[in-house]
């Protein structure tokens, strides 16, 4: 179930004021990227929570993209703007040093690296599910706007969806396949 315009209304006006239309980003600007992301979610049949993490991962910035829009001592409007769930995956999101928690994500027990705290800690399975989400319809968005991307980080992000797969949704890991294996 996609969300509502009156659910992202408030998401959607804060990115506007913090600038998101401004940014430029593979495939047009930010904002674009994000209601993107937040399409591609809702097709796959995400629940409303993660479709407006979607919409708003990028607000804190993140390993990939340190450009935040809202600094993390403010985290209190993106969470009035979406709601508590949601915002605690925009944090997930954005807190991951990919580097360090990659290579083990699939692993029941393996380290979630905080890139702000520096700190790891064990995530349970539906966060590791989210979280695989959100990283798959990012990437899916910039390897299908950004041909470069895609040829540059294509191979690497098959295999990382691929060893991640148990926690990515039937549709994700369709789209993973046709999009970096075609």
């Amino acid at each position: 179930m996609p969300v509502s315009l009156a659910a992202s209304g408030p998401a959607d006006a804060l990115l506007h004021e913090l600038g998101a239309a401004d940014l430029a980003h593979p495939g047009g600007t930010l904002i674009t990227h994000l209601q993107r992301v937040q399409g591609q979610l809702a097709a796959w049949g995400a629940r409303p929570a993660l479709q407006l993490a979607g919409l708003c991962h990028a607000f804190y910035g993140t390993d990939g993209f340190p450009e935040a829009l809202l600094p993390l001592d403010r985290r209190s409007e993106l969470t009035a703007a979406v709601g508590a769930e949601a915002e605690a995956l925009v944090y997930l999101y954005a807190s991951c040093d990919r580097g360090a928690t990659y290579p083990t994500l699939a692993d029941p027990d393996g380290p979630f690296r905080d890139r702000f705290t520096g700190l790891s800690h064990t995530r349970e399975p539906q966060s590791r599910r989210d979280f695989s989400e959100l990283s798959a319809a990012n990437e899916l968005d910039l390897a299908r706007t950004d041909p470069a991307f895609r040829g540059r980080w294509g191979p690497d992000l098959l295999s990382l969806f691929t060893r991640i797969r148990p926690l990515l949704s039937r549709p994700a890991w369709s789209d993973c396949q046709e999009v970096l294996a075609g």
